[in-house]
């Protein structure tokens, strides 16, 4: 399946759920936040957000400092 995330477009085995994308990309357990389409999905949602072909997935990793 091909999706972009962060602009770089990717081929990931076959995905269905946001959660399995998670999975694959090796994503922390905390400090990441994901929007699918430019639409924020909650982790709690994770599991049940589907992730479909050519979608474009944006990371956003928490970083300490000022």
């Amino acid at each position: 399946m091909k999706i972009k995330v962060n602009n770089k477009e990717m081929e990931l085995p076959a995905a269905n759920t946001l959660q399995q994308v998670a999975e694959a990309l090796a994503l922390p357990e905390r400090g990441v936040a994901v929007a699918v389409n430019n639409r924020i999905v909650p982790r709690a949602e994770w599991a049940a957000h589907p992730v479909c072909e050519n979608d474009s997935l944006v990371v956003i990793k928490a970083a300490c400092g000022g």
